[in-house]
């Protein structure tokens, strides 16, 4: 028995409607409470009905009685409100600090044993998600909800990540945006280096030359450390001339080129041509930063994002080498990725800070108008049936998977609710 199945059946009711006190009287739970995943009671404000006595105060449940004493509850007066001690077996009895009893309930025997069962094979499951066989069964209304409410707890839990630097920026939304915009533009395998170079080039020093394409390019190449060879190319050459008086103005100290990562990369998703496009995004940013709060056009972010690298990369993927004439525009699937990983959480953190609620409609708005994202877990809830209309739906996919699947977190699901208790 864990305390988290017993913390389950409790707040959903699937024990026994017959309850007895270890005293014999007859207990009747008209309200479970408010279940608490702080430190203190397990749940707050209950209701309980012992014999023709209504209590309402808090409940607390361990797996054995005596593990109230083992967690040191007798210690702390905020268990002194308990009205009723919960427990699978009941060991050891408990009394509050003066002495009277606590009432105790053991449920040794009264739950749901169907959903016990479920339980241990969700737990001792190795398929990719514990439910994996049995999820096409969900009535599509509840699979619905359900990833809409995911949905909305992974742009809030984004939010929170964009509300730390702005907090480390000082309130400065133009830097978080810039440093945030770093980081996705590593698309995961040189987020890193974007983020230390973002950290160690501050964004005021590109703003005051953003009018400026090739001095953004300088000074972004330079900070890279992607600068410090010796070029045949006159625009590689002309980058390090123009970073060095740069470097000297702002006191600059460049990232190590060996940092980034090219290996198993297309060339279209090489660092260098990453960062052209990076650099022309900056060029752009003021206009940027002025409409990201303020559009609800899908297109207008898109074009928004639409940079294209400067003449010289149209011909290059790297300095020196010359490539088929092409121009480097970042592509429709990775501008789509900035507006979910970036603007979505960017409008959401900003409707926090501003008390704006409805931006939280319009961060799911926009990603509903986005195509579904084609990746390994979109495929692989495509293969059990559960397919992906936008983009909305496949970030509530990714978090479904990551947060509750992965973690094992059936109890606290929707669907695996409805499995485990067998409510199809």
């Amino acid at each position: 028995m864990t305390e988290e199945f017993l913390h389950y059946i409790w707040q959903y009711r699937l024990y026994s409607p017959n309850l007895f006190l270890q005293t014999g009287e007859q207990v009747e739970v008209v309200n479970p409470g408010i279940h608490n995943r702080d430190s203190g009671p397990d749940f707050f404000n209950a209701r309980i009905r012992i014999g023709e006595t209504t209590w309402a105060g808090n409940i607390e449940i361990h797996v054995l009685s005596s593990d109230w004493r083992r967690h040191n509850h007798q210690q702390d007066m905020s268990y002194d409100n308990v009205i009723l001690h919960v427990v699978w077996r009941d060991d050891d009895p408990v009394k509050r600090n003066n002495g009277s009893p606590i009432p105790t309930l053991e449920l040794d025997g009264l739950y749901n044993e169907h959903a016990w069962k479920n339980y241990l094979s969700f737990m001792a499951s190795k398929r990719w998600v514990p439910c994996e066989t049995q999820i096409s069964r969900i009535d599509p209304f509840i699979k619905n909800a359900w990833l809409d409410r995911v949905l909305v707890e992974r742009l809030e839990r984004k939010a929170l990540q964009v509300e730390l630097i702005l907090g480390l920026t000082q309130n400065d939304w133009a830097q978080t945006f810039y440093r945030l915009l770093a980081r996705n533009m590593g698309f995961k395998l040189n987020n890193q280096a974007f983020e230390m170079l973002a950290q160690s080039l501050p964004f005021p020093y590109l703003a005051k030359h953003a009018n400026d394409l090739f001095q953004v390019e300088a000074m972004v190449f330079g900070q890279a450390g992607l600068l410090e060879k010796t070029f045949e190319d006159d625009y590689p050459r002309q980058l390090k001339k123009e970073y060095e008086f740069l470097k000297k103005k702002f006191d600059l100290t460049p990232i190590d080129a060996h940092l980034w990562r090219f290996m198993r990369l297309h060339p279209g998703n090489f660092p260098t041509l990453r960062l052209a496009q990076f650099a022309s995004i900056i060029h752009h940013s003021s206009v940027i930063i002025s409409q990201l709060f303020s559009s609800s056009d899908v297109n207008t972010y898109q074009k928004l994002f639409g940079a294209h690298a400067s003449e010289y990369w149209n011909s290059h993927y790297s300095f020196d080498k010359p490539s088929s004439t092409k121009r480097k525009s970042l592509g429709l699937s990775s501008i789509n990725l900035l507006i979910i990983n970036l603007v979505a959480p960017m409008l959401v953190a900003y409707g926090r800070w501003k008390g704006d609620v409805t931006m939280v409609e319009k961060a799911v708005d926009l990603l509903m108008k986005l195509k579904p994202e084609n990746n390994i877990y979109s495929r692989k809830w495509a293969v059990m049936g559960v397919t992906a209309e936008n983009a909305a739906t496949t970030q509530a996919l990714i978090e479904l998977k990551t947060q509750y699947c992965e973690k094992k977190k059936c109890l606290e699901c929707s669907i695996g609710n409805v499995l485990l208790k067998g409510d199809l």
